[in-house]
């Protein structure tokens, strides 16, 4: 007996290859239909949609820069993030001997600020009375961290960590808004 192979039947490879050359005629109609003739699908209406301002990049690392060359003028290693109104970071500043937890610190910091649109100092005073705001994730509740506003709304957030207190991280916080603000 010899080794055969099974061959499909005549009508089978003509139905195979039928299918396959309207899937082909298919995919090359659908590709026709794409081009610069074809309509667009319609987009959502005007009233469902919603804008919101960001800061660039550019005034992203103006800001960590001052609040960097503000901590350094005072001989202060530390830390310096920005992030979007989402916590994303934009730009990060480690500065020269800032120890390995400012990084996290900062980001925190900067993401919570921008999160509650209010200075972590402040933040850190209602955990007084609302200790359990502390469990919301990735955000610090310790000073250093200041919102970038723009028409009263949270843009971004700076946050500065690796002094030897809050109150001075937020005063190098502060000199990135101001940079910010002075269009720097």
């Amino acid at each position: 007996m010899q080794n055969q192979v099974n061959k499909p039947a005549t009508r089978a490879r003509i139905a195979i290859s039928a299918a396959a050359l309207a899937a082909a005629g298919a995919g090359m109609f659908g590709a026709l239909a794409t081009g610069p003739a074809a309509a667009a699908p319609a987009g959502p209406k005007a009233e469902t949609t919603t804008s919101t301002d960001h800061l660039t990049v550019d005034a992203a690392v103006d800001a960590a820069q001052a609040a960097l060359d503000a901590a350094e003028k005072e001989g202060q290693r530390v830390t310096v993030a920005v992030v979007d109104r989402n916590g994303n970071t934009i730009v990060t500043l480690r500065g020269d001997g800032a120890g390995p937890q400012s990084y996290e610190s900062a980001v925190r910091k900067a993401y919570t600020s921008a999160a509650w649109n209010a200075p972590t100092s402040q933040l850190a005073e209602r955990l007084k009375s609302a200790p359990n705001l502390k469990d919301i994730p990735n955000t610090l509740f310790l000073a250093g961290g200041a919102p970038i506003t723009h028409r009263n709304a949270p843009i971004a957030g700076i946050g500065v960590a690796g002094a030897p207190s809050g109150d001075l991280d937020e005063k190098f916080a502060r000199a990135g808004v101001t940079a910010v603000s002075r269009g720097r």
